[in-house]
């Protein structure tokens, strides 16, 4: 294979990658539009994975099973899985990696949190785009959640969590607008 043919592979990787994020990303600002606090807030279920206010501080339930009987998550909840997995990543794959769930809270207020999930976006895109070919393809950066696996395959997964977040976001809208009638 040539050098040519490489690089028009990583570039077909690249695009494929920037397409599916973009695309993610899309679909969130949708479901984020017009997001208001007590939406946010709102329990689709009696159960189901939230937010809970300790003294000024949002702390996210965590539950060590993704079974259905745990209930369906609120947007908030959703909204800190989001903050919770990308500073992960962040922290795993460029910083230090010290960085825990319990680390991770959730800003409180819908205005905030869109503050912090733009943030987030602006830079992976600022990040995944600046990266080498080599680091693109190089497991070395891997090391939340998974290892071993190039750094591509990160970029992937992230584009499908943010799609899931993006999708169940938008779900949990549904139900609560569909309620009030």
């Amino acid at each position: 294979m040539s050098d040519n043919n490489d690089q028009n592979s990583i570039d077909s990787l690249r695009n494929a990658l920037n397409f599916q994020f973009d695309i993610s990303w899309q679909m969130l600002e949708i479901h984020l539009k017009g997001l208001e606090n007590q939406e946010c807030l709102w329990r689709p279920g009696s159960r189901g994975l939230h937010v809970v206010n300790q003294l000024g501080i949002w702390k996210a339930d965590w539950l060590d099973s993704e079974d259905y009987d745990i209930g369906p998550p609120s947007i908030a909840w959703l909204t800190w899985h989001i903050i919770f997995w990308w500073s992960m990543v962040f922290d795993y794959s460029f910083g230090n990696g010290m960085l825990t769930r319990e680390d991770i809270q959730w800003p409180g207020d819908m205005t905030v949190v869109r503050e912090k999930i733009e943030q987030l976006h602006d830079d992976w895109k600022n990040r995944i785009t600046t990266l080498s070919d080599k680091e693109l393809l190089s497991c070395e950066k891997t090391k939340w959640p998974f290892e071993e696996k190039p750094l591509y395959e990160l970029a992937a997964w992230l584009n499908l969590e943010l799609m899931k977040n993006a999708s169940e976001i938008g779900y949990c809208r549904f139900l609560y607008t569909s309620r009030k009638k």
